[in-house]
Order: structure tokens, then C-alpha cells, then sequence
């Protein structure tokens, strides 16, 4: 898992991680594995369908034309073909879930491997906890996006792997916040309100990503339904505790 900063900084330490699920599916075809789970990404999305703040959510087929994230999302989009192409050779039932930025306690939140919810939460207890009361923010904090909270990631998996779906399948929320909300939020569970700096040459993605959960709906009778405030609150929680224990990076 990696953040923005480092999916930008490392494109071809990303594009390495085909070498995994490669080694895994011919070890599994090999083992004579019957089911096959690969944790894809919303990263595999065309960039031209996440123009707009206001995005309308991301269909499983706005992944084509291809159009990717430089690097990484063309290492999730290749390995999502190489599992249809060992499901079809070689008869291994491949699962594929597209993640929506998944976020919960027990996460990376230092470092810059953690996503938007956990490093937001841990600028916020910084701030708390020694000061001084400013947020450093990426960008202008107006990009929005959806974020997954953990249980549900995990609720999910399960029950895809249960189901007939055999082609990629988003497994998101679709509550779609700005940066900015996200702040506020954090901001509200932990009980202060900061000063905002914007970094605006700082790595800040697409403009704006949503999951549209149709399919998931359709086929599964479910979609992701946690609450993101409810998640952040769980979230926060954990990190403060664990800054307070010193276990962070700051």
C-alpha cells in the first residue's frame, strides 16, 4: 500500500509489484488452487473519468479505454488481466476487488505508505497533542474522493469470493467527501480546530474518485454502508494512542 507521495515517487518500485501476483497465480496454478484473490485498485481507472470534483462514481467499465495511474494503476490493470487470462487457460477461479482507498486502525499512518484518512488523523493528533494547532494539507483540499473502512474491505472479500462475479468488481464506499471535509471531520472527532496551510505543488492524484456500487449491489445484494465519520472516529482513536505511546514518526 502506498500514499499519494510515494505512488508518484516510485513508479517503478510499483510496476515490480507485477512479479507478485505473477509468481503467486503460477504457484497457485501449480498447487492445483481452485479460488484466487487479487486485491486490485481504483488506481486502474482512466484518468479522463476523474476530471471533476464531482465525480458521479467510477463504473467497472470506465476502467477502458485504458488510461491508468502512471505506474501503478498500470500494474493493478495488467495483473487484473493476467488473472482473467489464468481463469480462462488454465481454469483457476480468479476473484478480483477494486479497493476505494481502505482505511482503518492497525494501518500504516506514518512513513508514506498510509492513505488520505490515516495521515490526516495523525496531522491532527500531532497538532493535538505537541502543537503547534496547523494542518499541512496536499493540494487545495477541494479533490474528493471515497474511502472504505476496513470491516467493510474485509465483509466484502468474503462475500465476493462467495459469489459467481468473475470479472473486476469495485469494492468501495460512495460517500464522496472533499479533502477538506475530510479535515473538518477529523478535526471535529479529535475536538480542535487548525490553521490550514495548502502545499499546492505537493502529489495530490486525480481530481476526484468515486465508487458507483451498482454492480456490487446487483450481483451481491450488498455494497459497503460504514459511515465515514463512524470510521474515522475508530481510526483516530487508534492513532492518538498510538502517538501517545510514541509509536510514530513525526
Amino acid at each position: 500500500m502506498g500514499g499519494m507521495g510515494f505512488i508518484e515517487n516510485n513508479r517503478a518500485l510499483c510496476m515490480l509489484s507485477v512479479l507478485i501476483n505473477t509468481h503467486l497465480l503460477m504457484a497457485a496454478r501449480d498447487a492445483g488452487a481452485r479460488d484466487y484473490f487479487y486485491a486490485s485498485s481504483a488506481c486502474v481507472y482512466a484518468a479522463g473519468k476523474q476530471l471533476d470534483v464531482h465525480n458521479p462514481g467510477l463504473k467497472e467499465a470506465d476502467a477502458y479505454p485504458a488510461e491508468p495511474e502512471d505506474g501503478y494503476g498500470w500494474e493493478k490493470l495488467f495483473s487484473e488481466r493476467m488473472c482473467r487470462h489464468f481463469r480462462e487457460d488454465f481454469g483457476l477461479q480468479t476473484r478480483v476487488a477494486r479497493f476505494h482507498n481502505v482505511y482503518g486502525p492497525h494501518g500504516s499512518f506514518d512513513g508514506g505508505r498510509e492513505k488520505a484518512p490515516a495521515a490526516i488523523c495523525r496531522k491532527v493528533a500531532a497538532a493535538k497533542l505537541f502543537g503547534p494547532l496547523e494542518i499541512v494539507i496536499w493540494g487545495d483540499g477541494e479533490q474528493t474522493r471515497s474511502f472504505t473502512y476496513i470491516d467493510d474491505c474485509v465483509m466484502g472479500i468474503d462475500k465476493i469470493m462467495a459469489s459467481d462475479v468473475v470479472d473486476p468488481i469495485n469494492l468501495g464506499s460512495d460517500e464522496l467527501v472533499t479533502i477538506n471535509e475530510l479535515v473538518s471531520m477529523v478535526e471535529s472527532i479529535a475536538g480542535v480546530t487548525l490553521k490550514r496551510r495548502y502545499e499546492l505543488d505537493a502529489p495530490k492524484g486525480v481530481r476526484g474518485r468515486c465508487s458507483d456500487n451498482a454492480m456490487i449491489q446487483e450481483r451481491l445484494g450488498w455494497a459497503p454502508s460504514i459511515r465515514l465519520r463512524e470510521g474515522l472516529a475508530q481510526t483516530y482513536a487508534w492513532i492518538e494512542n498510538e502517538m501517545r505511546a510514541g509509536r510514530a514518526s513525526l
